[in-house]
C-alpha cells in the first residue's frame, strides 16, 4: 500500500490548493502538519517530517511537496539520509532570490545533492518565486525529471488549477 504525504510551503495550503484536493481524493494521503506555517524553521520542519514518517515502511511512502516544502524535503533527505518510494516536487523557490524579510534563512542554502529515489520536479515558466533557469538547475542537481507545465505561476491556489488533474497524472508516473 502506498502512503502519500503532502508537504506544503510557507503559509500552508488552503482549501483551494491542489494539495488539499489531493489529500481528500488520494487513498492514504495526509498532510504533514508543521507547528508554524508562517514562521518556518528548517530544523523544526525536517524533524516534523522525520517524526511523521517514523511508523511507516518508507519504501511505500511518496511525498508531495509544494514550494518551501520541496526545500524542506531536500534538507530532510540530506540530514536523515532516508530513501522513500518517490517524490513529486512542485515549484520550490529559488532561495537565492527571496527577500530576507520572509525569514527563510534557516533553509539557505538548499542542498544540491542528488536524491536517492525517483523524483519529478514540476516548474512553471512564470513562477514569481523561481525563474525557469533556477528550476532547471535545481532539478538537475537533485536528479529529478523536470516537467515544465507552462504559464502556471507558482502552481498554487492563485494559479486557478483547482483539483489539478494534470498533477495527479504526473504523480501517477512515479
Amino acid at each position: 500500500m502506498i502512503y502519500y504525504f503532502t508537504l506544503p510551503g510557507l503559509g500552508g495550503s488552503d482549501e483551494k490548493h491542489w494539495q488539499s484536493y489531493f489529500e481528500k481524493n488520494l487513498p492514504n494521503c495526509k498532510r504533514i502538519q508543521q507547528k508554524d506555517w508562517d514562521n518556518p524553521n528548517c530544523e523544526e520542519w525536517i524533524t516534523t517530517i522525520e517524526e511523521a514518517l517514523k511508523e511507516y515502511d518508507l519504501s511505500q511512502v511518496v511525498l508531495i511537496s509544494h514550494s518551501l516544502g520541496g526545500i524542506a524535503l531536500s534538507h530532510w533527505v540530506s540530514t536523515y539520509q532516508k530513501t522513500i518510494k518517490g517524490a513529486l516536487i512542485v515549484a520550490p523557490p529559488d532561495l537565492n532570490d527571496i527577500p530576507s524579510e520572509l525569514g527563510l534563512d534557516s533553509f539557505i542554502p538548499a542542498p544540491q545533492n542528488k536524491f536517492p529515489f525517483p523524483t519529478i520536479f514540476v516548474a512553471s515558466t512564470n513562477d514569481q518565486w523561481s525563474g525557469l533557469k533556477a528550476s532547471v538547475d535545481l532539478a538537475a542537481s537533485w536528479g529529478s525529471e523536470l516537467i515544465n507545465i507552462g504559464k502556471a505561476g507558482h502552481i498554487n491556489s492563485d494559479s486557478g488549477l483547482g483539483n489539478w488533474q494534470e498533477g495527479l497524472s504526473i504523480l501517477g508516473n512515479l
